[in-house]
């Protein structure tokens, strides 16, 4: 999907919500265990509840490969199922490869030959070699970590050097040099607050996808405040706080319900910054 397909969403749906599809299938509402694929059952009773809220859907590989070949296989069935009926979703598949460059280029070939997804998350820390070989795909983008939402980012993406540049910045700075705010996004977590300023002093042109709004208690306010730039720029995620909104029957209803007050926020803040 290209930039300006993807903004073009974001206006026509007022949204720039991404829903996190991280079905544990220890959580899961207990009357689909039955199913044939549970959490292909779920996920796509989730993605039919909130598909007119939300321009994106993420699903973590983790909560995939726990089960092996049945995990796979209900995470090929969801983003065919996305592909068929929605296909104006922007689809990301959360797994944080990174390796060295013939590595590298197979799981570039898996996720966007094999799965055809639009996104995939890179770890930087192995450098460009790890990096480029999953550039260069028409339409396809690396979603760089730079500044993640969890506790432990700290322990290194904060480290300074002598001239007071921290880790997160020399990712930002370098990684711009491999690729155009057309190919790439970056990792920012919501729970850094005004840390986005100092991200959009690096990169004022790049998409962001922002986890850690809702179950992490990151603020959509302070992210759009300091992340919203004027084609919005932002991907703002949540998992947790929308698919467990409920453990009932009424799952996918409660999920609709949770999107649609996000999106609905998400529609304020993009009129008073004037990209609607």
């Amino acid at each position: 999907m290209k930039r300006s397909e993807l903004v073009e969403n974001i206006r026509r749906k007022e949204s720039f919500l991404c829903v996190g599809l991280d079905p544990d299938i220890k959580k899961i509402p207990e009357h689909l265990l039955n199913d044939e694929s549970p959490l292909f059952a779920f996920n796509k009773a989730i993605i039919d509840a909130t598909a007119r809220y939300t321009v994106a859907y993420k699903p973590n590989l983790a909560f995939y490969e726990s089960l092996g070949v049945e995990g796979w296989i209900a995470l090929e069935k969801t983003i065919k199922y996305i592909k068929c009926n929605y296909p104006d979703q922007f689809i990301i598949a959360d797994a944080k490869r990174g390796d060295i460059g013939n590595t590298s280029q197979l799981y570039a070939r898996s996720f966007f030959e094999h799965l055809d997804v639009d996104a995939i998350t890179v770890a930087p820390y192995m450098g460009e070699d790890s990096v480029k070989p999953f550039l260069g795909y028409d339409g396809k983008w690396v979603i760089l970590l730079a500044l993640t939402s969890n506790k432990g980012s700290h322990d290194f993406q904060l480290i300074a050097d002598s001239d007071g540049k921290r880790l997160f910045e020399h990712v930002l700075n370098t990684s711009a040099q491999w690729a155009s705010s057309d190919e790439m996004m970056y990792v920012v977590g919501a729970t850094q607050g005004e840390m986005f300023k100092d991200i959009r002093a690096v990169s004022p042109n790049s998409f962001l996808l922002v986890p850690g709004v809702g179950a992490q208690g990151g603020s959509l306010e302070d992210v759009a405040r300091y992340g919203m730039i004027d084609d919005c720029g932002l991907l703002v995620n949540s998992s947790r706080g929308i698919i467990y909104a409920s453990m009932d029957e009424n799952f996918a209803e409660a999920a609709a319900c949770e999107a649609k007050k996000l999106r609905d926020a998400m529609s304020v803040l993009l009129k008073s910054h004037n990209i609607i």
